[in-house]
């Protein structure tokens, strides 16, 4: 057998070998995807520690998202009467990210933090001692009927959307 017959067969061979590997590789991989609620109560705290005390989250309102590579990014209410005023109005939820992830597009890194829509359109994210971190423009979804207090929506293209009311941001990696 001339050696090109040889060399077409074998590489027919690793094509088609090829084309049966890739598939299956594929179908290992999984998209993020918005965590059910009931598995929600597994994964965020019922308290948490926030510029020098405790505050309950309100699991009730609370999302997150679980990443392909299980991963998460978690956010819930929080209960806030036992701070100030000042505190209160910047800190409405507690958000838990595992991996660093894109805000609007601005990078926020892997961590925990205090985030809230704050007057002028803005979402700010502080960290667990309230200083800033990250401050944004925010939207507004007046065609959402009944809003939830806190909700995040998968978007397409491994987009999702962190509401606080009809108020979001864009989450992404």
């Amino acid at each position: 057998m001339p050696r090109q017959s040889i060399l077409n067969i074998a590489a027919s061979g690793m094509l088609a070998l090829a084309m049966t590997v890739v598939p299956v590789a594929m179908q290992g991989q999984s998209t993020a995807k918005v965590i059910e609620p009931a598995a929600m109560k597994k994964l965020m705290p019922s308290e948490v520690f926030y510029r020098g005390q405790m505050a309950s989250t309100q699991l009730r309102n609370s999302s997150g998202i679980q990443c392909a590579d299980d991963r998460y990014v978690l956010a819930s209410l929080v209960d806030t009467s036992g701070y100030s005023s000042g505190v209160a109005a910047k800190y409405q939820a507690y958000f838990i990210t595992e991996i660093p992830i894109q805000v609007n597009g601005e990078k926020l890194g892997a961590g925990v933090y205090g985030i809230g829509f704050i007057a002028g359109n803005k979402f700010l994210v502080t960290d667990v001692g309230g200083h800033d971190v990250l401050t944004v423009s925010s939207s507004t979804d007046n065609a959402i009927a009944h809003p939830r207090p806190l909700e995040i929506i998968a978007e397409s293209g491994g987009k999702f959307r962190l509401y606080i009311g009809r108020k979001y941001v864009v989450l992404n990696r």
